[in-house]
């Protein structure tokens, strides 16, 4: 998959810094903490992008159909730091939701980690080469899958799920991220497609934990499964 573009995220980082007064060290660090929300934000800027999983002519057609099950899901993370419930929004990003639910009852998320962590801002997740790869490739990873953006009117609130990518507006393919904090600057920009309701507590022990100034955690928070169920009536109804 193609890195991210760090200076896509230097704004990213700028603003996230500006609205919660978050110290990002030297001017190196807040650099890198720009690209957050991008999909290969765990990447240092020094290093080279990794190779593309599959040709771009293969799968920049690959796109997930319309959802066609229209009964409100639920999908429970269960990580090794506690359980994060997590609802949808298939009204205003079917595929990203049908991608996303897709991939976690194959199982495709299981043993990945949060690998990128900005207090203040968001935890990132999703990338397979969390599983076993050098921690220097970690945000490089993906599916096959490339999905069109859904951009949609869902502000960034604290316990939004969205849709990292790259550069490239329709590039989001994996890995996805949860907003701590509200971070409206994101609207717009990356595709809003579930919210949590269930385990705030978690992520937000996931984004303090220690970390290395590319925001990699220390010890990082691994997705052990993921089970999906149907939502209940007062999950399905919970203001977005």
């Amino acid at each position: 998959m193609r890195k991210l573009t760090i200076a896509a995220l230097l704004v990213l980082a700028a603003a996230c810094t500006q609205k919660t007064g978050t110290a990002t060290g030297t001017e190196a660090e807040s650099t890198t903490a720009t690209a957050a929300a991008t999909e290969t934000a765990s990447v240092p800027a020094n290093e080279q992008a990794a190779p593309a999983a599959q040709p771009a002519a293969e799968t920049a057609n690959k796109e997930t159909n319309a959802m066609t099950d229209t009964e409100p899901k639920v999908a429970e993370l269960h990580t090794s730091a506690g359980e994060i419930d997590i609802r949808f929004f298939p009204d205003v990003a079917p595929n990203h939701v049908k991608n996303f639910l897709t991939l976690a009852e194959q199982g495709f998320y299981n043993g990945t980690k949060f690998h990128r962590v900005i207090p203040g801002f968001m935890i990132q997740g999703g990338d397979p080469n969390t599983i076993k790869g050098d921690p220097y490739t970690w945000g490089t990873g993906g599916s096959p899958n490339r999905l069109k953006s859904e951009f949609n009117s869902i502000s960034h609130k604290r316990g939004i799920v969205s849709m990292a990518r790259s550069q490239d507006p329709n590039s989001a393919s994996s890995q996805f991220f949860i907003v701590v904090s509200d971070s409206p600057f994101l609207d717009n920009q990356y595709t809003v497609f579930g919210q949590v309701l269930k385990g705030m507590d978690v992520a937000d022990k996931i984004v303090n934990g220690k970390r290395d100034r590319n925001d990699r955690p220390d010890q990082p928070v691994s997705i052990d499964s993921i089970t999906v169920r149907p939502a209940t009536a007062e999950e399905n109804a919970k203001p977005r």
